[in-house]
């Protein structure tokens, strides 16, 4: 029997009882894993399916081309980022945007660690740490900005130029991405929140670039409501 450590992702329910379950594991990177009975009655273990949540699973061998059957989970580590709204809309986002954006990633420790480090941030109420989080992916992904002495961060190339070459990215927007990418400690710097929307606005036109066929979350919309 296998044994898995995994941030979930989503889950769908299938059929009366059953779910299917999207995560993102440490031995095996994105993967989809079949759940019975969830959701039966007695069940009590559909409470520990929260975005981001950090489980165990054990896993029966798959049979044929088909997805493993979850055997039993448990909950590696309970916190208290769910009971607050805005760490809870935070988690939905990153969990939507990772769920729609990591599909195609295999095994990554580096991502991995990266989720467990911004959890530990989201519970230490950094509100902005889902933008500091991105950043890191970027940096992981080996798409992230190269750094130069321009003024303006063109998403297109991902190089600094002298003049602006797209709306979002202002001299102010591409000096936040400037300090991210140049700190040791990025979740450290605080970004001003007048300018926190904007700027996740510019992740997501850099993202679009650099990504192979990214997805705008769902969730985008709840988030920018939240923070306003």
């Amino acid at each position: 029997m296998n044994s898995q450590n995994g941030f979930l992702l989503s889950y769908i329910k299938y059929g009366e009882n059953d779910a299917v379950l999207h995560c993102f594991t440490e031995d095996e990177g994105f993967q989809s894993y079949f759940l019975k009975g969830i959701y039966t009655r007695k069940n009590k273990k559909k409470a520990l399916l929260l975005p981001l949540s950090k489980l165990n699973f054990s896993l029966l061998p798959a049979r044929g081309n088909g997805i493993q059957t979850i055997s039993k989970f448990e909950m590696i580590k309970s916190n208290d980022i769910y009971s607050d709204i805005r760490c809870n809309s935070v988690v939905f986002f990153v969990s939507d945007f990772l769920n729609q954006n990591l599909k195609h990633e295999n095994k990554n420790h580096h991502i991995f660690f990266c989720l467990e480090e911004f959890i530990d941030e989201l519970e230490n109420q950094n509100y902005q740490s889902h933008l500091i989080f991105l950043i890191k992916v970027l940096k992981i992904q080996g798409v992230a900005p190269l750094l130069n002495d321009g003024k303006f961060l063109d998403p297109e190339t991902g190089t600094f130029s002298f003049e602006i070459m797209h709306q979002i990215f202002t001299e102010e927007i591409s000096v936040i991405w400037q300090t991210l990418l140049s700190s040791e400690n990025p979740y450290q710097i605080k970004i001003p929140s007048a300018f926190r929307k904007d700027f996740l606005d510019s992740l997501l036109v850099y993202y679009h670039y650099h990504i192979t066929d990214f997805r705008i979350p769902a969730s985008l919309e709840v988030i920018q409501q939240i923070f306003e």
